[in-house]
């Protein structure tokens, strides 16, 4: 097996020593990856300017049975997604930084579903959030949009548990591997989407919660989709930094007004003064999505 490419890939993104940064760059000189593992740790620094540390570590991994082992266990009950793979989402593959390595559970149809959309907002959100997530995404959902979230507490919970109840597809990106899903009380919509969406993380299955890995992956929520829908945020919060990444990535950023009163909203009112599109209904959303997109040139 680590005579194929695809494995060599996932197996690299599992050893110490180097970045998805530094993977990219091997990636641009040797494309099947075949070249690193027969070279000695000084020719791997040589080659790639890395510091002769990380080289080090890098190949003792790269000759770890341990480490091979593993992969090889979690490529036999996971479903795995490379950047190499046909299936891999071409939303996601155009934005700056894509994922190398994608861990999958459920329906891996859904990767390349249109039209979607990144539905996302405050993990403390008011007592109005839930109507206000329910009264613009169900006419999408009936219009077979993908919605798509991070299954925090929240506004993205919110966003998942109304697309199941209506019987619509979702997609969870998480911030830690399948084995310690953050947060444990959403163990159950864990499930749910797994059995009737997809859940995805770019962390091995046995990667705890850390607190730089939720920045990571609110990339991948925006990079999924044509646009981002806000519901509610603090001026400073992850919220605010997808919507970043949205629109270093090109994307629709849309948003919902809300009282004046409110923390929550003070966010969506910045980004509604600087530019992002104010909605006040599903309609809003949908007539971009016809203004920007030939309906032929995706397969919903």
């Amino acid at each position: 097996m680590i005579n194929n490419v695809r494995f060599r890939l996932i197996h690299l993104s599992r050893c110490e020593g180097i970045t998805r940064r530094w993977i990219q760059k091997i990636l641009k000189q040797d494309i099947t990856l075949l070249h690193l593992y027969q070279m000695t740790a000084e020719q791997i620094s040589h080659a790639y300017s890395l510091p002769f540390k990380n080289a080090a570590d890098l190949y003792q991994n790269l000759h770890c049975d341990t480490l091979i082992k593993r992969t090889k266990s979690e490529m036999a009950n996971h479903h795995i997604i490379t950047i190499l793979d046909k299936r891999y989402p071409s939303m996601l593959k155009a934005i700056h930084d894509p994922p190398l390595v994608l861990y999958g559970k459920g329906d891996l149809r859904l990767l390349n579903h249109m039209p979607s959309i990144s539905v996302i907002g405050s993990r403390n959100p008011s007592a109005e959030a839930k109507k206000k997530v329910a009264f613009l995404i169900e006419p999408l959902i009936q219009n077979k949009w993908l919605i798509v979230s991070g299954m925090a507490k929240g506004v993205d919970q919110f966003a998942h548990e109304i697309t199941l109840e209506n019987c619509g597809k979702t997609i969870a990106v998480l911030g830690s591997g399948f084995h310690y899903i953050y947060p444990k009380e959403n163990m159950q919509l864990f499930q749910d989407i797994v059995n009737k969406g997809l859940v995805l993380s770019e962390y091995p299955p046995t990667t705890r919660p850390a607190r730089h890995h939720f920045p990571e992956r609110n990339r991948i929520i925006s990079g999924l989709s044509f646009g981002t829908l806000v519901i509610e945020a603090k001026k400073r919060s992850g919220t605010m930094i997808t919507v970043d990444q949205a629109l270093e990535q090109g994307r629709e950023v849309f948003t919902v007004p809300g009282s004046i009163f409110m923390d929550q909203t003070e966010g969506c009112h910045q980004l509604i003064r600087d530019g992002a599109q104010l909605v006040t209904n599903a309609s809003d959303i949908l007539e971009e999505w016809d203004s920007i997109y030939k309906k032929d040139l995706f397969s919903v």
